[in-house]
């Protein structure tokens, strides 16, 4: 006999986040004084994903007066992780592409009628 079609696998339901980018959301909501600068692979077992998320006290003195990172203390970037502003949150959103091809992914997929990525 065989299966019917709706129990075949034929459609397939993933996740609308990576596992990367639930990792630095899972950081952010644990460590609620920091911003999320980027985060990385480690390595994984076969059962548990590592990654390496690289968190900024943004209400640090020497974070404030440093000109090269103090730009994530501006209240533009509170709640980065969440927002999709991190790397691996632009991936999951579909906005590496530019220029040509990339018209419909920008600003957003909802503003676009999810047409792109």
């Amino acid at each position: 006999m065989g299966r019917r079609p709706k129990r075949m696998g034929i459609k397939k339901l993933t996740r609308r986040l990576n596992i990367q980018a639930i990792a630095e959301q899972r950081a952010n909501r644990k460590f609620k004084n920091c911003e999320i600068l980027n985060s990385y692979y480690i390595g994984d077992d076969g059962k548990m994903h590592y990654y390496e998320v690289i968190l900024v006290d943004t209400s640090a003195p020497e974070i404030i007066s440093d000109k090269d990172i103090n730009w994530i203390c501006d209240k533009n970037q509170k709640g980065r992780g969440f927002r999709g502003l991190t790397s691996r949150g632009k991936k999951s959103r579909g906005l590496r592409k530019k220029g040509a091809g990339a018209e419909k992914v920008r600003p957003s997929l909802r503003a676009n009628k999810r047409q792109a990525k």
